[in-house]
Order: C-alpha cells, then structure tokens, then sequence
C-alpha cells in the first residue's frame, strides 16, 4: 500500500480508504469483520463511518443508526493490536433522535455525540472527527471551543470537515487561527469524474490551508465502475441505475472503450484518475465483500499517461478549471 500525509499534518493514511457505510445495513457483521481484517491485512490503515451509518440515512428515520460503529467496536474488542494499526474517522452532523438538540454542531451535540461514538466504537479516543455537513446556525466559536475541549481531553486527535464549500473553509480556518487552533485538516467530498464541481473552488482552498480531500462515492454510484456492461447484462437491473445509465450511455461507451483499450477495469481508471491529484490524500472505497476490496487494490499502483488523462477530460469534462479562469480571466 502507498501512503499519503492528511493534509499538512504528519499523520499518514493509506491511498485507499474503507468506507463502511454499508456495514449493519447491506453488509452483515461477519462479512464487515472480514472487510475490515482484509484490509489491515492488504496495508490499509484509514476506516472511516460516521454515526448515522448502519441504516437508510432518510429524514426522519433514526433505525439502524449507529450499527456501523458498532460493528467497528466489536472488531476492535477482538484485541491483537487492532486499534494501533488503523486511523479511526468517523462524523457528525446528523440526527440521531428526535429531540431539538439530537442535530448539527452545538458545543451541547458535540460533546454528546462524541461520547456516543466512543461507547459505540469501544475506544478512548477518535483520531479524525468530521463534521458531516455545516452548520449555518451554530457560530465557528461555539464549534471551536467544543472542539478544542475534546482534544485537550484527548478524545479526538484531528478536526475535519465533509460536504463544506470553498468559503467555509476558508472561514472555519481563519477562526480557528485566531484561537491558535489547528482547525480542519481534511474535507471528504463528492468527487469523481462525473462530479467535478469542487474543482473550481474547493480544491483550491483545501490546497491554500493545507487540507488533505478525501472523496466520496469515487465510483458515481457505480457508474464509473462498469456500468454499461452491468446494465446490457442485467447484472445490475433498478430503475434508478438504468435511468442513469441511460443518461450518460454515449460517455459511457466512449469510457469504457478507452478502458479496454488500456486493458483496465473501469472501476481502477476512475480511481487511478482521483489518485493522480496531488490534493486527494486518500479515497473512500465501499466494498461489500472481500473480494470486491481485494479488485480495488490494484488502483493506487495505476499510472495514467498524459494521454489518457485527456482522453478522460474530454469524455468528462470539467468545470474547465479554477475559479476565476474557468469562466473569466
């Protein structure tokens, strides 16, 4: 395995990250087990989850919830040296019951679903707590301080950030520089190459402060992945995804032409393509099975040429670059 800096800490974290949202929801216990020994054993060492996972993540719908962390901390209670070989993340933001202070980024709900993620994980401390979504009501003082409680505390180690924008980046550092805070060391994003938005202005400001991204849903949902291929032989048959599929077939076919002219799969060209930028520190990987993570190793030790990378830009064009060049001088 290749290992990047999270940003500009010291901290290294695989180029490969298990996501584990599926875990207590499409994934069961011992099949999560699995995926989690397989890679530790395969050099990966960054799992990431978030409170809400284990269930349908829909308004108003709590059931489930927390199953994913939980199913992380009866692995670790295995022992033989589990939790110092893997770098914990996990998130909040979201509700986790019904009453008015069960959501967002109060000092109040920070605390509470800190100590929440704990039990669940069986540990005494997480080592990236990300905030899953901002908080538009909750003043950056409020957030910092509470933040900064649980690190004194030694609860968490590192802040991080998912779904912000450019400018609340850019606002949460400057407010924690002013309380000589270390602030954000990462943000997890939407990101692939049919997802290019944050090119233009997120992946600069994470560049500018310093901050490792970490992109979520590499694959579009399966898309990326060998979609057309799945869909003409009905392997994969939802209305949702054939719709998709459907959509995007005349890139598709482009795409995965271009795959198979470099003898790649699908799946690692998309992932190779998000590796190859200097501002991703790891990747977000949701396998459902072993073998499935197993398929995915082969990405981080994938080189694409030149060439290829602007036959992808023009099969997935951007935004046409950053802000301001991509739409004025």
């Amino acid at each position: 395995m290749i290992y990047n800096h999270l940003g500009r800490t010291g901290l290294k974290v695989s180029k490969l990250g298990l996501g584990t949202m599926n875990f207590g929801w499409v994934t069961d216990e011992s099949t999560s087990f699995a995926l989690l020994d397989r890679a530790v054993e395969e050099g990966i060492n960054f799992v990431d989850t978030a409170d809400v996972y284990g269930g349908p993540q829909s308004p108003g719908m709590t059931e489930g919830y927390g199953l994913s962390e939980e199913i992380i901390g009866r692995w670790l209670a295995q022992g033989g040296g589990r939790r110092d070989r893997i770098v914990l993340a996990t998130k909040l933001y979201q509700p986790m019951g019904t009453g008015p202070n069960d959501k967002y980024l109060s000092a109040y709900k920070i605390r509470r679903a800190a100590e929440a993620s704990l039990r669940r994980l069986q540990t005494d401390h997480i080592d990236l707590y990300q905030m899953h979504h901002v908080d538009r009501s909750t003043p950056w003082d409020e957030i910092w301080q509470a933040m900064e409680q649980l690190v004194r505390e030694g609860k968490v180690t590192y802040v991080g950030s998912s779904n912000f924008a450019g400018w609340h980046i850019a606002t949460a550092q400057q407010e924690a520089n002013k309380r000589h805070f270390l602030g954000l060391v990462s943000e997890q994003s939407l990101y692939n190459l049919n997802a290019r938005t944050i090119e233009l202005e997120l992946i600069p400001a994470l560049r500018h402060y310093g901050l490792g991204l970490i992109p979520w849903s590499p694959l579009g949902g399966g898309l990326l992945g060998g979609a057309l291929r799945k869909a003409d032989s009905g392997r994969r048959s939802s209305p949702d995804f054939l719709a998709t599929v459907e959509q995007y077939r005349p890139q598709l076919e482009r795409y995965e032409a271009l795959c198979a002219d470099l003898g790649e799969r699908p799946a690692d060209v998309a992932l190779a393509w998000l590796l190859h930028n200097s501002a991703v520190a790891t990747t977000i990987v949701g396998p459902r099975t072993p073998e499935q993570l197993t398929e995915s190793l082969r990405a981080p030790h994938r080189t694409l040429a030149p060439e290829t990378l602007r036959a992808l830009d023009e099969i997935w064009p951007g935004p046409g670059g950053e802000a301001p060049e991509a739409y004025a001088w």
